[in-house]
């Protein structure tokens, strides 16, 4: 596998055939992203994930202006696209539909049996940024990005306790905003 953080540097000083290195080098694990978060999805959405790993590589082929760091930045702001992504078209569906797209997240978020809005986890998500922001990237980063604790902690420069204690603040705190 190619160095992820040197083809990251290139593509930071304006060398664009780096940026399709590092989605082809890191297909697979985009893939995987996109399929864990359209997989629960109920009602027959139409999105797919080869297509969200698509759309997501048409968008950062136009970034200009981010100082990529390190492999696991890169998948933060990826987990950030897919999320902005998949809560559009929920809206658009549930615009369509007058209803609410539902993914189920029982592992992530301690349900066994309910679903959960997407759009509510959205919103909630946003409540979370103001009353606990390293929570609410914590979060971000487990769910939408897929990283482990020592990944997380690794982006986040702070210890593995601190991220698994804001990784079960954060998803209780976002259950209970969600449930009421």
């Amino acid at each position: 596998m190619a160095d992820i953080t040197a083809l990251l540097q290139q593509w930071r000083t304006g060398d664009q055939a780096a940026v399709d290195r590092v989605c082809s080098e890191l297909y697979k694990e985009l893939h995987g992203m996109a399929a864990r978060y359209l997989y629960a999805e109920r009602g027959g959405g139409t999105l797919q994930a080869t297509a969200l790993v698509h759309d997501v590589y048409l968008r950062l082929r136009s970034i200009r202006d981010i100082d990529w760091e390190a492999r696991g930045q890169f998948l933060a702001v990826v987990a950030r696209m897919m999320r902005n992504m998949l809560v559009d078209a929920a809206r658009k569906r549930a615009v369509r539909e007058r209803g609410a797209v539902e993914l189920e997240l029982a592992a992530k978020l301690g349900r066994t049996d309910d679903f959960l809005d997407f759009m509510a986890l959205d919103v909630a998500l946003d409540k979370l940024v103001t009353e606990s922001p390293r929570s609410a990237r914590v979060v971000e980063l487990r769910f939408f990005g897929g990283l482990d604790v020592k990944e997380c902690a690794e982006i986040m420069q702070v210890s593995l306790s601190t991220v698994e204690r804001e990784w079960r603040y954060g998803r209780a705190w976002l259950q209970s905003a969600i449930t009421g």
